[in-house]
């Protein structure tokens, strides 16, 4: 090891392989070699709210408005346990169930349970979707920004001011933070900013909720109906069809975190064993969800009625009190910074261990700085040039595309349109089929067989939704247009 000595900061050279052999105690390390871990079942349901509830929550009122009550309301329950199902099944595929060996991620999981073949169409769907979230996120979390300093316009100016805003700064800007905790360096260390990050999705959500109620309650609520926004003369059938589609895939695309549930799971502790600790977390999550988007579509659905907005705070369905709006999208902001990395670390990991294999005596790729600044070294930062150049790299370019594209949220749609059952549904109830040697024509497979079938029309339907929906939006598309 070298090391090199300043003042207030020090050097240390290492190659991981050589430090690891040092290692004396070794209840330091896991059954896999690999540094202990420290994840609970709070951390693993932290990691999981913060990928599953999005500023979308905020558009469910939209999604119930276009079903109704008894559509809306049912969507929301049944896909919440589907996805405590599915997602339970998809726990226990963690470790193999004969040698006890680790799938460290979702592509791991399916090549050892379904082949070749599944693994690379897996990593196809995974990584398109993992990208296309991120991309989402930078448009998203640069609306929220940007509704804040609308916001103030509205409240100085009158609601009908012309208060135009340019997204584009505060992309760049999101880019460029996103580009020092990209440097984070595993999902291991991501706790509590994941913490962090789900205390701010309940405290705007809590925000959107308080706001509908209190419109519900002074009597300013609007007129709902059973079946819906109904059509009439500025709502044609085939319209009103392909919202239904778009708010159904949206209600179930509402509840996906499949795609990292994996690497969620691989920072639980052996014991308790870790399929156990993670169903605990599934239910939990997911149960703490529902809660909050019965309350977010019902609630902001009785607030506006038939017109309810896309977003409830973007879209400004509230103006005043416009502090208390501001902070909301505050909340929403620093939640997608968080959700950011949740998504992003799969890929990171991808990739770097690719290279490592690739590579392993690069000197560029294995060997790692740590850095001790301050008279008191107490805490270490790792520095590697490949995970600094690359990450660095990947984060501009997500910046660039999503100011390229607009409209990039209607491609998000179309790409959870695809993703969702394959990730969500199919995998995991074909691994569950695999492992269990279940038969075919057995009742649990034809069961199996029916949520299967299900899960699979309601992606074609929004994916067809979706598309009609992109199709508007290539018609008006300008490059890096200025949004308002």
């Amino acid at each position: 090891m070298a090391r090199f000595v300043d003042q207030n900061f020090q050097v240390d050279v290492y190659e991981p392989s050589l430090e690891i052999q040092k290692v004396a105690n070794i209840a330091e390390l896991d059954d896999d070699g690999k540094s202990s871990r420290k994840g609970n079942v709070w951390t693993a349901s932290a990691h999981i709210i913060t990928a599953i509830i999005g500023s979308g929550v905020l558009s469910l009122a939209w999604g119930v408005a276009q079903l109704g009550w008894i559509a809306g309301v049912t969507t929301l329950v049944v896909f919440s346990g589907i996805t405590v199902y599915t997602s339970n099944l998809l726990t226990d595929c963690y470790r193999s169930p004969i040698t006890g060996k680790r799938n460290y991620t979702y592509m791991e999981a399916v090549k050892n349970n379904l082949g070749g073949r599944m693994y690379m169409a897996c990593g196809m769907v995974q990584y398109a979707n993992l990208c296309g979230m991120i991309i989402g996120y930078t448009i998203t979390a640069s609306i929220s920004m940007a509704a804040i300093t609308k916001s103030d316009c509205y409240h100085k100016r009158g609601h009908e001011a012309p208060c135009r805003v340019s997204h584009n700064p505060y992309m760049i800007a999101l880019g460029i933070f996103e580009i020092f905790l990209s440097q984070i360096p595993n999902f291991h260390k991501l706790s509590m900013l994941s913490v962090f990050a789900a205390i701010m999705s309940f405290g705007y959500s809590s925000i959107g909720v308080g706001l509908a109620f209190a419109k519900v309650i002074s009597g300013q609520g609007k007129r709902t109906t059973l079946s819906g926004v109904e059509v009439g003369i500025s709502l044609s059938a085939a319209e009103k069809t392909w919202r239904m589609f778009r708010a159904l895939g949206d209600i179930a695309f509402a509840y996906t975190y499949s795609q990292i549930l994996i690497e969620i799971q691989d920072t639980l502790k052996v014991i308790p064993p870790e399929n156990q600790v993670m169903k605990k977390a599934n239910f939990m999550a997911v149960s703490a969800t529902t809660a909050f988007y019965m309350m977010c579509g019902c609630l902001g659905y009785a607030a506006f009625g038939n017109n309810a907005p896309g977003n409830l705070l973007t879209g400004f369905g509230f103006y005043e009190p416009f502090w208390l709006v501001d902070l909301a999208n505050c909340f929403i902001v620093v939640h997608l910074v968080g959700a950011y990395q949740v998504f992003s670390q799969p890929i990171f990991s991808a990739v770097e261990s690719w290279a490592s294999k690739k590579w392993s005596n690069s000197k560029f790729i294995t060997k790692e700085y740590l850095i001790n600044i301050g008279i008191v070294k107490k805490h270490k930062l790792r520095i590697n040039l490949l995970r600094m150049i690359w990450r660095t790299l990947f984060v501009i370019m997500a910046t660039i595309l999503a100011m390229a594209m607009p409209f990039f949220n209607d491609i998000l749609a179309f790409l959870g349109a695809i993703g969702y059952w394959p990730l969500t549904v199919y995998f995991p109830i074909q691994m569950y089929i695999a492992k269990g040697k279940i038969g075919k024509w057995s009742w649990r497979w034809l069961v199996l067989q029916v949520i299967n079938l299900v899960c699979f029309l309601v992606a074609l339907a929004a994916a067809c939704g979706s598309i009609q929906g992109l199709n508007k939006a290539l018609n008006t598309y300008k490059p890096f247009e200025v949004k308002e």
